[in-house]
C-alpha cells in the first residue's frame, strides 16, 4: 500500500529592490525548496501531497479526520505562526481551532510526524520558528532551544552512524557526503539517535526517532534542499533511500529496503 505525505512548508516570496543610477524598481519572486525531495519520493513510490507554506494558512486541515487522509505530516522549513494565525484569527479575529493541538492529537493516535530542519523549524533563526514549547514540540522525539538554534557548519560536516541497524538506514550507502548546517535540538530521554555530527562539531544529533503514543515521530536536523544540503548531498545515491525510509518508518513500516 502506498504511504501518503503530506509536506507542507519548503516554500517562499523574495521582494528585491534595484537600484540603476538614478532610477529603481522592485521585484517579487517566488521559491521552493522541496523540488528535489518530490522528485526523489515520486521515484520511492510515496504519493507526496505538497502544501506550500503560503497556502497552508487557510488550506491546512483543522480536524483529525482531514488529516487522517495522510499517513505521515512532515513540517519542512514552516513556522508556527503560520497554522497559529489563518486569515479568520489574525484579520478577523476569530476563533478556530488550535492546529498544533490537534497535530499532537492526531500524532497519538497513530500519524507519523516528521519535521525537517531549516531557518523556520525547530526553533530557527533568530527564535522565529517559535516551535519550542508547542503541542508539537510534545509529540516530537527532541525539545528545540528556547532561542536561534541554528548551527552553520560552511566547512561541511559529514554524518555519523549510531544506531547502524535503525530501518531508516536500510539500504543507505555508507558514503555519506557533508552538510553545511544543523538545527540544534536535545533528544528526549526515550528517542533514539540514529545519526549524529562528529565531535568536531559537539556530537550534534541529526537524526532522531521516537514514539509518541500510538504514532511514531522522525526529528531531521538539517534541511532537505540548498543551502545547508549541498549539491554532492543532493546528488548523492543515498538521498532517495534515506528520505523514502524516514517517511515510511513514520508510516509504521519495518521492512525497508
Amino acid at each position: 500500500m502506498m504511504t501518503k505525505l503530506l509536506l507542507v512548508g519548503e516554500s517562499w516570496v523574495s521582494s528585491a529592490s534595484h537600484f540603476k543610477g538614478f532610477d529603481q524598481f522592485g521585484s517579487v519572486t517566488f521559491h521552493t525548496g522541496a523540488d528535489r525531495f518530490v522528485e526523489g519520493m515520486a521515484k520511492a513510490g510515496i504519493d507526496v501531497t505538497y502544501m506550500k507554506a503560503h497556502e497552508a494558512a487557510e488550506a491546512f486541515p483543522y480536524a483529525q479526520e482531514d488529516l487522517d487522509a495522510y499517513d505521515v505530516l512532515m513540517l519542512s522549513d514552516i513556522g508556527a505562526n503560520t497554522l497559529l494565525l489563518p486569515p479568520d484569527v489574525w484579520l478577523r479575529g476569530e476563533r478556530v481551532p488550535n492546529r498544533l493541538k490537534m497535530i499532537e492529537s492526531w500524532t497519538r493516535n497513530g500519524g507519523g510526524l516528521i519535521m525537517i530542519g531549516g531557518y523556520l523549524t525547530f526553533q530557527g533563526i533568530d527564535g522565529r520558528g517559535r516551535w519550542h514549547r508547542t503541542p508539537v514540540e510534545m509529540a516530537l522525539p527532541v525539545t528545540c532551544l528556547p532561542n536561534d538554534d541554528r548551527v552553520e557548519i560552511p566547512e561541511g560536516a559529514s554524518p555519523e552512524v549510531v544506531l547502524s541497524e535503525h530501518p531508516i538506514l536500510s539500504g543507505v550507502p555508507a558514503d555519506w557526503p557533508y552538510l553545511l548546517g544543523v538545527n540544534e535540538i536535545q533528544p528526549k530521554q526515550d528517542a533514539e539517535t540514529v545519526l549524529r555530527l562528529s565531535q568536531d562539531h559537539d556530537g550534534l544529533p541529526l537524526l532522531v526517532t521516537g514514539s509518541y503514543g500510538e504514532g511514531r515521530t522522525v526529528a531531521w536536523a538539517s534541511d532537505m534542499s540548498e543551502h545547508w544540503l549541498p549539491k554532492p548531498f543532493l546528488g548523492w545515491p543515498g538521498y532517495d533511500v534515506l528520505f523514502a525510509n524516514m517517511v515510511n518508518w513514520a508510516a509504521g513500516h519495518d521492512n525497508l529496503t
